[in-house]
């Protein structure tokens, strides 16, 4: 990774985390802030976070749920051409690993991501990068196998180093300490 492409991974990722600092603190969740770009023009086409959206929403649910509606179609179709027309190449910006388990039952992260990257009808399929800061703790769900199941499908996965503790701090915010206070 070069200097250049190394700073722009970083602005987008300090993007993320302050979308990441508008989520609402609580103890069942992490703070999550994600951003969708378009490689080839450096635009911004979605960004989202934790509990942004109704429900038990998470930061890439967001993301997807709000380019969607931009499109006119369900978060399902934003694969499906000539219904969608996405650029080739996309960059996922998120603070913190995309999550392969929901709790809540709702699809976990890794799948949306994976249904975004599954273009059909295409000459050429489409490359999605996701860039994350941390991976996820194991405070929820134990052994998060995100990174994995992204790159045994052939989606590149590269963290950005230099926000880990930051990230963490906000992703926590709310949480019981060791101290039995909750993180501010």
């Amino acid at each position: 990774m070069s200097k250049v492409s190394s700073d722009v991974h970083v602005a987008y990722m300090r993007q993320a985390l302050d979308l990441a600092r508008l989520s609402p603190p609580k103890p069942s969740n992490f703070r999550v802030g994600a951003v969708l770009v378009d490689v080839a023009t450096d635009t911004v086409l979605a960004t989202g976070y934790t509990l942004e959206l109704p429900g038990n929403t998470h930061a890439e649910q967001c993301c997807f749920l709000k380019l969607a509606e931009k499109h006119g179609v369900a978060e399902e179709e934003l694969a499906q051409l000539p219904k969608v027309k996405l650029p080739r190449q996309l960059a996922l910006y998120t603070t913190m690993e995309p999550c392969s388990f929901r709790m809540s039952g709702n699809l976990p992260c890794v799948q949306r991501v994976l249904r975004l990257a599954a273009a059909a009808d295409t000459p050429l399929p489409r490359e999605v990068t996701v860039y994350s800061g941390v991976t996820e703790p194991d405070t929820f769900v134990s052994k998060n196998t995100g990174r994995q199941t992204l790159e045994t499908a052939g989606i590149q996965f590269v963290h950005v180093p230099g926000l880990e503790d930051e990230i963490l701090a906000v992703a926590k915010a709310g949480h019981e300490t060791k101290e039995g206070q909750a993180d501010k």
